[in-house]
């Protein structure tokens, strides 16, 4: 049975708003995590100051700024999922396999900021019907998901985190906080590189002679490598050692008739060139001596042809 006109325009207009959300969603997201960077560089500098107490209290918008960065990735991907199984939503009744997303949506949409996905969840809402929405703004049958309700949760953020947030600001823009932690990370390091707890190791073999140095071979870095490489191919069934043929050029041929064109140029060579015949002597000559007039008709005849 086709669907009716009304389904096919409900249908077309949540996938709109689906698309709308999407892209708005992407939009917070990157403004919030710019707006957090700013707040970051600002945090480093109440470190700097030592002014730890205000950066205590300041780095707690950070941390639910990143959690509602969170949830609005999380609330991207429901929207993409029914975007890609649009053809699920047709029926009443909805797919047991879009609850989570569809209830997770509704339940998280009006605690954002993002109109559009308001709108795509009023759509929801109106084709599912008002008791499938008081399920899901209550989850009464804990449809919602769970990591949506965590970042959902209203509850100051707890003192490890804090300290984690501003150690790593610190780290990232270079700031010694807590005062000494980052010498005493220095000293261990260089404690962990040197085998002998910090102190200097002599040397104790001798340098290296000039002519020892001239005997020993280069290693096979120094070596020039060529640009071209070639990779042989693998083995296989019908070839099992393969090795690799270069294309060469073409072996060409002499006809007959250009074999008997070059029996007979040294030969015209020689009569038409006297000055070289006088000058090199008879070592121009074919067969050592000097060609009649009948002869040479006859070969000039055999060019002819």
């Amino acid at each position: 049975m086709a669907p009716s006109s009304s389904l096919v325009r409900e249908q077309s207009k949540l996938k709109v708003q689906l698309k709308l959300s999407i892209s708005r969603l992407r939009m917070v997201q990157q403004k919030d995590t710019a707006i957090a960077k700013q707040q970051r560089r600002q945090m480093a500098h109440l470190l700097e100051l030592g002014k730890e107490e205000s950066a205590r209290i300041r780095v707690e918008n950070i941390i639910r700024s990143d959690v509602t960065t969170e949830l609005l990735e999380i609330l991207e991907l429901y929207c993409e999922l029914l975007l890609a199984r649009i053809g699920l939503l047709e029926p009443k009744e909805c797919d047991p396999g879009l609850e989570e997303p569809i209830k997770s949506i509704i339940y998280a949409a009006p605690r954002t900021d993002v109109k559009e996905l308001q709108q795509a969840r009023q759509l929801l809402v109106e084709k599912y019907g008002k008791e499938f929405a008081l399920e899901a703004i209550e989850n009464s049958d804990g449809k919602v998901a769970e990591r949506v309700l965590k970042k959902l949760k209203v509850e100051p953020p707890d003192p490890e985190l804090v300290n984690l947030y501003l150690k790593e600001i610190a780290r990232t823009y270079g700031v010694d906080w807590p005062k000494g932690e980052k010498r005493q990370d220095h000293g261990s390091d260089e404690d962990e590189d040197s085998p002998t707890g910090g102190q200097a190791v002599k040397n104790l073999e001798e340098p290296l002679t000039t002519e020892e140095l001239n005997k020993a071979t280069p290693p096979r870095d120094l070596v020039p490598k060529s640009p071209v490489s070639i990779a042989p191919p693998s083995p296989s069934t019908d070839n099992v050692n393969p090795r690799i043929k270069l294309p060469g050029p073409p072996e060409l041929k002499p006809s007959a008739k250009m074999s008997g064109l070059k029996k007979d140029t040294p030969s015209t060579q020689a009569q038409s060139d006297p000055k070289g015949k006088d000058e090199e002597g008879p070592k121009k000559l074919v067969g050592g001596k000097i060609p009649d007039v009948d002869e040479l008709s006859r070969r000039f005849a055999a060019l002819k042809r």
